[in-house]
């Protein structure tokens, strides 16, 4: 075939998997996107967050979105293409010119490394950083709340066992003259603190919000043998808070591994004291890559099943595209719990499903490319509603 034909081909299979794929893309983005929907509303409507700062969140969330839908909507895609190529006819149109199912591979097969490097991006690099700055986000959030709701002239119990007074507010409410504290945190010894001065300090890196006070003087009464009452001048003197517990959970959680670079990943692993931590390193970095390779193998398993889906329509695409990448994730998932209780080495087990499906996919190209394709058992609603009918009868 000329090779002008051939790259129209190329370039038609092309076109005729971007667009369900697109679509695909934002139907289920969309979905990810609706299940984080009502907890980060009602950080709005509750909370008073801006809208800009719950954006924000939302961008920091994408890329991990995306590192599951990229290959589901590119699988989708292969299957809505392919099974309309099949019911049209184009399909043996194109065998019939001498042009075999190991042709039309290579549209496909570069589409697919394509996506697996986009993939790869996203779950290597782009994930950790969108979820640590996530966590970043909330906590900023969190203390711009705490220091926003302290007011001139008005008593503040946003915080547990404390009670904040500030006469006034200076410097676009960044700092607190004439300032009151009842510290009950302790119930034995309550403390009240007078201050000159205070000032909130975080500490994104640490996750902490500091209450920083200046010349003041704390009281409180000691319980002994003998109740005396002390008064105790100071300079300076940092009151550690805990932020509003609504915004406080995400913000105050250790690093999780999602939030590790494969970089540090490596280097952690090389640094834990026992095999457990070890394992769970090397489990993570090791799923992150086996996941990246999830649209070429989803590309050989689609191909086939497209073309042999051919009457089923749209609703059947999908339902096909979801119970495949189930399949996919439940064996990678468990895969990685059998990794990280040492069972088997990660870098073997965690790849198993991806030979798994590669072997499937390239045995059902061979057999629909001699025209002996792999048959299904097909369940028909109306056959068994017509079945039960008539036994009734």
């Amino acid at each position: 075939m000329p090779p002008m034909a051939t790259r129209r081909i190329n370039s038609y299979i092309f076109r005729e998997i971007l667009t369900p794929t697109l679509l695909g893309l934002v139907v289920f983005t969309f979905i990810l996107v609706m299940g984080r929907l009502p907890g980060l509303t009602e950080m709005v409507v509750n909370k008073g967050v801006p809208l800009s700062s719950i954006l924000k969140l939302f961008g920091y969330l994408l890329p991990t979105f995306l590192s599951i839908t990229i290959p589901l909507s590119f699988l989708l895609g292969i299957l809505l293409a392919f099974g309309r190529l099949s019911a049209d006819g184009e399909f043996i149109a194109l065998k019939s010119t001498g042009i075999s199912l190991y042709s039309l591979l290579r549209p496909v097969l570069f589409s697919a490394f394509v996506c697996m490097l986009i993939t790869g991006g996203l779950t290597l690099f782009a994930e950790p950083f969108g979820k640590s700055a996530f966590r970043d986000q909330i906590f900023t959030i969190a203390s711009d709340q705490a220091s926003v709701g302290i007011e001139g002239g008005v008593f503040n119990d946003s915080f547990d066992g404390l009670i904040i007074y500030a006469e006034t507010m200076q410097d676009k409410r960044e700092e607190m003259l004439n300032v009151f504290i009842s510290d009950e945190r302790s119930a034995q010894e309550p403390v009240n603190i007078f201050a000159k001065k205070g000032r909130f300090i975080n500490n994104p890196q640490f996750q902490t919000l500091t209450l920083r006070l200046s010349q003041g003087t704390i009281h409180h009464l000691t319980s002994g043998n003998k109740e005396s009452y002390q008064t105790i001048g100071f300079s300076t003197y940092d009151i550690n808070l805990d932020l509003n517990k609504g915004l406080a959970d995400a913000a105050s959680r250790s690093k999780s591994l999602g939030e590790y670079t494969p970089r540090q990943l490596i280097d952690a692993r090389r640094e834990a004291s026992d095999s457990r931590q070890r394992n769970r390193f090397a489990t993570e970095l090791h799923k992150r890559f086996s996941t990246s390779a999830a649209p070429l193998v989803f590309a050989l398993i689609g191909i086939p099943l497209g073309l042999q889906s051919n009457r089923s329509g749209k609703g059947a695409g999908f339902a096909v595209a979801l119970g495949i990448a189930l399949c996919y994730y439940v064996l990678l998932n468990l895969s990685g719990t059998l990794a990280s209780k040492g069972v088997l080495p990660a870098a073997i087990i965690l790849y198993l499903p991806n030979l798994l499906f590669f072997s499937v996919g390239i045995f059902f190209i061979h057999r629909t490319a001699i025209e002996k394709p792999v048959s299904f058992p097909r369940l028909s609603f109306k056959r068994l509603f017509d079945r039960k009918s008539g036994e009734e009868k």
